[in-house]
Order: C-alpha cells, then structure tokens, then sequence
C-alpha cells in the first residue's frame, strides 16, 4: 500500500527516475544531517516510460548497482511514485474518532473520492489537523494510486534485495527536502511563495510551494533526455555516449550554440509556460523565487537565463550545503549531483519523521 507512515527507522531514500536510479543515506546529531552514502546509476532506456516502471530486472539491476557502488549496509528504503500516478482528496472526518475507527470509515467512504475500484489501487491517509470551519471535524489526506505503480516499485527494491518501508509521493519528497533549504533563500520561507522546477530526464516538473506546503503541481513532457538525444544524432554517438559527452565534456566547439543554449532556451520557456498555468488556476500573480532542480539545473548559466527572461529571482538548490559528508563522499562529485538528488533527500529523511 502507500505508505505515509515511517515503521523502521533507517531509510535508505531511493529515487527512480526516467534516466537513473539515486540513493541516499543520511544520518542526525541533533540538528544536522550528514551525508553517510550516496550513489547514482543510469538506466537503461525504456527501461522507465513516462515514470513507469517497463523493465523490472533493468530497474532492479540499477538498484543493485547504486546499493553496491554506495557501500550502504541499509536494507530498508523509501521510494516514490509520480504525482501523477496518484489521487490526492483532502476529507474532513469527525475529530472524536480514533486512527483505527478513522481507518475504517475511510475505507468504507474511499470510493466516493477514488475513480478506480478499490480494489486496483493502493491508498493511505494522514491527519492535516483540525478542520478550519468545524472545531469538531479533522482534516485527512487521502493518496491512492493504481496499484501496479506501488507493486513494480515494491518488486523493484525485492530484486535488488531490499525492503520497501515507506512508498511516498515525489511531490511530498520534495516538499520534505525543501523543508531543509528554505535558508538558502533571502528571507527564508515566512510567507513566500516558491516554484521549484524540477528538470528531469523526460519530464519537467513544477511544485508551487507557499508559505511551506505545495499548492500546485503541473508536469509535462519536456526534459535533458532531448539534449542528450540532439547530442546523438548530430556527433554520431551512441545514446550512452552522449550523456557521457553532455555530463563530461569534450564535445565540438559548436555544440554551446548549435545545441545547449538553444536547449537552455528552451527549458526557460517551459517553466515560464508552467507557471503561466500555475497564474490562470490560482489568485497569484508572481512568486518569491525559482528554485531549480533536476538534472539539467547542473547546466552552468541556467540561473542567470531564468532570472533574466522570466524576471524572478532564481537558485540552483543544492539539499546538501549545510550537511557534513561521511570520508568516503567526495564533495565535488557529490556537488555536481546536487540538484538532482531533491527527491532522494527527501525520501532519506522519511528515516527521522
């Protein structure tokens, strides 16, 4: 099932994407968090498909390899499906009840709110707090998602020899890690409203955070992959060996004008037409900052390109500045992976819920 609530202690945070697979330890003295493991593994392609899972040995493989590559002797993870694969209804349900009667009760009344039957999906619930227009009625999360994408995750982690303890939603994984760098920003959280637009592999993802919760979410299809594909078929590279040239270097001198900054301009245009979507469904007119995230932030300059063309002031966040690093991390490449690990971040600090 979903899985909201933490049971095991230690967590492993493990991220499936489009293009690898991402994991992450982390440990707490106190108030801070150091980094204990890390590693990153690119999949196969189509090995996922618009964020489902299509080749479970390739995926599991992957696990294996970053599990191994770590050194991590953690055997308990916790993953994330799309916000896309999944139903969020916030409920109001009567405060006198306790979590097991409130269990029921939603169990019974879930199918007024879930367009599937019940019994194809996977759903959980968490407790907001209490209702703002009825002192005596509670405000409840309801997720559900089809349980295919819950299960493949699950057999995924099985293969590789692991135990699935918590299976989130990458939206609330992101929120969680944000939750760590809203210092980064001048002026902290208290009251802004922050984008964070998430540039994977093959889908560009913006959460709209305000005043600390996500109100709005919006994907579409638009990610690095297109770089690395370009990259293929104008240098006569396989597809492993463009994203090696992409991430490494070493490509012709034409490629900055003829391919990446044509690609930066495009990612811009992207995150303003999400958030152009994000102004028509709500009352805003702007927000505080754009933070960038994904795989594709790590492109040098992209910050100066969002700030100058959509006018808002814009970050490539990086989730580990103000934690230490175990001797075995090294910082650099660590740092370079950065901004594609916010999902992982917060997937590893289900460990301290």
């Amino acid at each position: 099932m979903l899985s909201f609530k933490r049971k095991k202690p230690s967590l492993l945070g493990i991220d499936i994407s489009s293009a690898a697979v991402k994991l992450l330890e982390l440990s707490r003295t106190g108030s801070r968090y150091r980094v204990e493991s890390y590693a990153v593994e690119p999949l196969p392609q189509e090995a996922v498909v618009d964020k489902n899972i299509a080749n479970i040995e390739a995926v599991g493989n992957a696990v294996q390899a970053v599990v191994k590559k770590s050194g991590t002797r953690l055997k308990n993870a916790a993953v994330a499906v799309s916000g896309s694969a999944v139903i969020t209804k916030i409920i109001s349900m009567p405060a006198s009840l306790s979590e097991e009667e409130l269990e029921d009760q939603i169990e019974m009344e879930a199918d007024q709110y879930i367009p599937y039957s019940l019994d194809e999906v996977s759903l959980d619930f968490e407790v907001l707090g209490a209702s703002a227009s009825n002192a005596e009625m509670v405000d409840v999360l309801l997720a559900a998602s089809r349980r295919e994408n819950v299960e493949d995750r699950v057999a995924v982690l099985e293969y590789a020899g692991l135990t699935a303890d918590v299976v989130d939603v990458e939206a609330y994984a992101m929120e969680s890690a944000f939750e760590l760098l809203v210092d980064q920003l001048p002026g902290g959280k208290g009251g802004q409203t922050i984008a964070i637009a998430d540039i994977g592999a093959t889908t560009t993802t913006l959460n709209i955070i305000d005043d600390g919760k996500i109100i709005y979410t919006r994907e579409q299809s638009f990610g690095g992959r297109q770089l690395t594909e370009e990259i293929q078929r104008r240098y006569g590279l396989s597809y492993e060996e463009a994203g090696m040239a992409k991430k490494h270097g070493g490509l012709p001198d034409n490629y900055m004008t003829e391919l990446l900054d044509p690609f930066k301009q495009a990612m811009v245009q992207q995150i303003g037409r999400s958030l152009q979507f994000f102004f028509a469904a709500s009352s805003h007119r702007s927000v505080d900052y754009i933070v960038l995230s994904g795989g594709s932030a790590s492109i040098p300059g992209i910050e100066s390109m969002v700030e100058e063309s959509l006018g808002t002031s814009a970050i490539v966040i990086n989730p580990f500045m103000n934690m230490s690093l175990a001797s075995k991390i090294k910082p650099q490449t660590l740092s370079n992976d950065a901004p594609a690990m916010m999902i992982a971040c917060g997937l590893a600090l289900r460990s301290f819920d």
